[in-house]
């Protein structure tokens, strides 16, 4: 049987969804026949994790240390090889992550073993391990063979599979114990919360996201003015945050804000993968973009091709009067 370990995260006591979607990610391999899936998670006390990951993980492997209660990729390093050694799973499963991008090279070059990052699929054909990566801003998708080796350790981007698709099943948790040692260059302080603004977007149930485009703060109005129309907030991408156009709690991606309303607008946003993570949960999304291969356009329900600062206009002032009429 194939086995296969995946590195759960959780951050400031939850469990972070990448960890449900390795889960499910790792059940769905092309080539792979009921893999046996185990789910490893570190921390100082990860009892109520292990419960709910054992819902849907075949094993859950816990490792309990007061010096594991926060992230430090030292011991982290220090356990997973521990595990690894004893487990001996063909495949180990990392989100790509702030956390997994740090841990994953790391470990894969301690272990010499194979590493592929931000992985969006993955497939075992005729013997050899294949994955599949974005290129050029997610626009090309390319396909990599892997040298054949007993072991390989992948960073798949989070919002692959969704978590909500993970199938349940009973499995067992089993608690082990490693050796740590004592940290030679870092030490966990604290989570250091950014400050909160006036608009809490993650509460919003209407965004309507703007992007590059937008290169003045008197371009700001139009699109304020169709949020304001929706009874919705104004959000952004990494480009606007940086030009100072916007606050940066009203970010949305990797590095700013995940966001989970019903409506979501994307007004000349590419779709880069550190956006999509920010907001690919949103029940309804609309994309405006000029560019006809631009990326939001995978993860929108509907798409519209054309200049953001055309569209906006018509918009608010349709949905303007369909409030005049009710």
């Amino acid at each position: 049987m194939t086995r296969i370990l995946v590195l759960a995260e959780h951050r400031m006591g939850e469990l972070r969804d990448v960890s449900f979607e390795l889960i499910g990610f790792a059940r769905q391999i092309e080539g792979l026949e009921n893999p046996e899936v185990s789910c490893l998670i570190l921390g100082s006390d990860v009892k109520d994790y292990a419960k709910k990951l054992a819902e849907y993980a075949d094993k859950v492997i816990t490792v309990q240390n007061e010096r594991l209660e926060g992230f430090n990729s030292e011991y982290y390093v220090k356990a997973l090889r521990q595990i690894m050694e004893r487990e001996k799973p063909f495949l180990t499963l990392i989100g790509h992550t702030a956390v997994g991008m740090e841990l994953a090279p790391w470990i894969a070059s301690s272990l010499g073993v194979p590493l592929a990052t931000d992985c969006i699929d993955v497939k075992l054909e005729h013997g050899k391990l294949k994955v599949t990566r974005q290129i050029y801003s997610g626009k090309i998708n390319m396909e990599a063979t892997l040298k054949e080796a007993e072991s390989y350790i992948l960073t798949i981007r989070p919002g692959t599979f969704p978590a909500e698709e993970v199938e349940p099943v009973t499995g067992a948790v089993e608690e082990f114990k490693v050796e740590l040692g004592e940290p030679k260059g870092k030490k966990f302080l604290k989570y250091v919360e950014p400050p909160k603004g006036e608009v809490d977007i993650e509460k919003a149930e209407v965004i309507i996201a703007i992007g590059r485009p937008v290169r003045e703060p008197e371009q700001l109005a139009i699109f304020e003015e169709l949020a304001n129309a929706l009874g919705g907030v104004l959000a952004c991408s990494r480009p606007v945050a940086d030009k100072g156009l916007l606050p940066k709690d009203r970010q949305v991606g990797s590095s700013g804000k995940t966001v989970k309303p019903k409506l979501y607008i994307a007004m000349g946003i590419s779709g880069a993968f550190q956006h999509i993570l920010g907001m690919k949960n949103a029940k309804l999304i609309i994309a405006v973009n000029k560019d006809p291969k631009a990326p939001i356009f995978n993860v929108a329900h509907y798409g519209i091709v054309q200049d953001m600062y055309k569209i906006a206009p018509v918009l608010k002032e349709e949905i303007q009067k369909l409030k005049q009429q009710a």
